[in-house]
């Protein structure tokens, strides 16, 4: 079972890789789901190794500890892990990704119009 502590641990080390601060991301709902991919994929003892390094500089992780904080990162950013076999987590870690909000765009395919309204000429509007 986690423990409140380890969540906190990798919400302050996600706004570290990240530099998006913690209340951001934990606005979008992803915390607790991409502490759950971490863990799983890097195991616990290099989950737990990584989480004792939010005080250190993240320029002076070596080895497998940058993996894994590439990793983290990748995540946060893409909404999918890196691999092998790389995945993307869900169609919300996608739609959530830090990319998008990075450059200011919302994910390709999840604006309120949908997929392909580009092709639909707007209700109300007529064609000159």
């Amino acid at each position: 079972m986690r423990t409140r502590n380890e969540t906190d641990g990798f919400t302050v080390l996600s706004a570290q890789l990240t530099g998006f601060d913690a209340e951001y991301l934990r606005a979008t709902g992803l915390v607790e789901v991409y502490r759950a991919v971490a863990g799983e994929q890097l195991g616990t003892d290099r989950f737990e190794r990584l989480l004792c390094e939010p005080d250190r500089p993240t320029g002076d992780l070596v080895g497998d500890l940058l993996d894994a904080a590439r990793a983290v990162t990748l995540l946060w950013y893409t909404g999918s892990w890196p691999g092998p076999p790389p995945f993307v987590v869900s169609a919300n870690a996608y739609a959530q990704g830090l990319a998008w909000r990075a450059a200011g765009l919302a994910a390709p395919a999840t604006a309120p119009a949908g997929y392909g309204s580009w092709a639909e000429q707007p209700a109300g509007t007529r064609v000159p």
